[in-house]
């Protein structure tokens, strides 16, 4: 009998986008997933989210995606809740998949707008609403402009809070103005969770009410996170800036890594495979580092391994 984690309302905490470890293009890496997962949730994360940008997700077969699902939600055997990702171009897939993540006992699925149409936000809301109607999982709204082109406007995000079953957004749009404005929009809404992607700016949103923080560094560092999610709730602001300047160092030197639009990725997968963790293959089109970018890789997390 599965372990389902139910969500708390608001959910808060630490929510790593885990990576997809990958043996080839058609197989996952099943020890890797397995040793993975058991490091992230011993480093006291509040959740996990697979199938999101840092998961490759638009990358993967649909076959790897749902097997992804429940495996992962047999390893993680109710610890923390789990969150899907769904984003896709086509709806059915969306709810396809929506359907393998409620009967493998994930928590809630988190889709971001269709990435290929343009679409206003009169057909974002209908698309959404689409979503919502058919769901048996609560849904996380996904704000990720620099890849769908497309902005959910804090008044979109108001109105679709209005269904019981959108319970939260996760921002990754690194705009502090648009992250602000959607908190002020729901100041009336404390039940609707509010998380930010990006790991730079976790803890000054949290001081300002976030409630937590989908942030890809976790993967290789869980409790570093954790703590410094803790250390914002508790206005600890000696130990937010300590924490936060060994965040600041991954971002530059790990994830700032030869010329790439994806060294933040690779940055991640190449350091887990550094750990010992999982394999860092890459879904095509992308690809690891290569011998020389890793050399220079181990040494960048040597040093920060010597700051934790």
């Amino acid at each position: 009998m599965k372990t389902i984690q139910p969500l708390p309302r608001p959910f808060k905490g630490i929510v790593p986008p885990m990576i997809t470890p990958l043996v080839d293009e058609n197989q996952l890496d099943v020890p890797g997933l397995e040793r993975l997962i058991h490091h992230i949730i011993a480093g006291g994360v509040h959740g996990l989210f697979i199938l999101g940008t840092t998961g490759e997700s638009t990358s993967l077969s649909y076959e790897i995606r749902h097997e992804l699902v429940r495996r992962t939600c047999e390893i993680v055997d109710g610890r923390v809740p789990v969150l899907v990702g769904i984003t896709d171009t086509a709806a059915t897939e969306s709810l396809r998949l929506a359907e393998t993540a409620a009967n493998a006992g994930a928590a809630a699925v988190v889709a971001a707008p269709p990435y290929y149409f343009s679409l206003g936000q009169p057909e974002l809301i209908e698309y959404y609403e689409y979503l919502a109607e058919r769901l048996s999982l609560p849904l996380f709204l996904y704000n990720m402009p620099s890849h769908t082109k497309i902005i959910i406007e804090p008044a979109t995000v108001k109105t679709l809070s209005q269904y019981d079953n959108i319970v939260g957004l996760k921002d990754s749009s690194a705009n502090n103005a648009y992250f602000n404005k959607v908190m002020t929009k729901m100041n009336d809404r404390p039940d609707f969770s509010l998380f930010v992607g990006p790991e730079e700016i976790m803890a000054e949103s949290v001081l300002l009410g976030a409630h937590g923080g989908v942030n890809g560094g976790a993967n290789m560092f869980p409790e570093l996170y954790v703590k410094l999610f803790e250390a914002a709730v508790s206005g600890d602001m000696e130990t937010v800036k300590k924490l936060h300047g060994i965040v600041m160092q991954i971002s530059t030197k790990m994830y700032s890594l030869g010329q790439f639009g994806s060294s933040y990725l690779k940055g991640i997968k190449g350091a887990l495979s550094l750990l010992g963790i999982c394999s860092d293959y890459m879904a095509s089109p992308l690809h690891r580092f290569r011998e020389k970018e890793r050399e220079v890789l181990a040494a960048q997390l040597k040093e920060i391994q010597q700051q934790l």
